[in-house]
């Protein structure tokens, strides 16, 4: 009996240790090859730009642009496609509402949305518009798209519909 507890006190450091040396040898995450802090408005503005030139021009496509109408419209009133779901901004939305679907500012988790910024009453409008739809038009860098377009810089590929947004959201089951 006596041995017993100063094995189950060996255990325990041993233990410690172990999960102390494994936390010390994982990986650090992967850091941009430039500095976090403190950046210029000319180096936020490069960043900005070689963002802005790796966004996907492929259209979006008609079988996408159609799967994403009848999701939104097999939806209950409120629901929809969100890019983010956190505190304050969360980017563009496409939220069903009784009669139609809007794209909109999303707010607070999905609990807020801002006024329309278009809206589309049946399917044929809505895929017609999104099927030509790209990242690149979406981000509001596109001045030719002047649903999307905008001169904010912050508001530029922040939390937009992308491609990706949209193959994630179809994917997951029911909203």
């Amino acid at each position: 009996m006596s041995t017993i507890i100063p094995l189950l006190a060996l255990g325990v450091i041993v233990t410690v240790l172990v999960a102390a040396i494994r936390s010390m040898r994982r990986p650090k995450p992967r850091r941009p090859p430039y500095e976090l802090i403190d950046a210029s408005p000319e180096e936020m503005e490069r960043r900005a730009m070689d963002l802005r030139d790796r966004l996907s021009r492929d259209p979006f496509g008609q079988a996408r642009a159609t799967a994403l109408w009848r999701k939104l419209a097999s939806g209950g009133e409120g629901e929809g496609l969100i890019v983010e779901f956190h505190r304050d901004f969360c980017g563009h939305g496409l939220v069903r509402r009784s009669d139609r679907v809007v794209l909109c500012d999303v707010f607070d988790g999905g609990g807020q949305t801002g006024e329309p910024i278009a809206a589309w009453n049946d399917e044929t409008d809505f895929v017609a518009f999104f099927a030509g739809q790209s990242d690149f038009s979406c981000s509001g860098w596109d001045a030719r798209e002047p649903v999307f377009h905008t001169t904010d810089p912050w508001y530029r590929n922040n939390q937009r519909i992308t491609g990706a947004a949209i193959d994630a959201w179809l994917a997951k089951g029911r909203f």
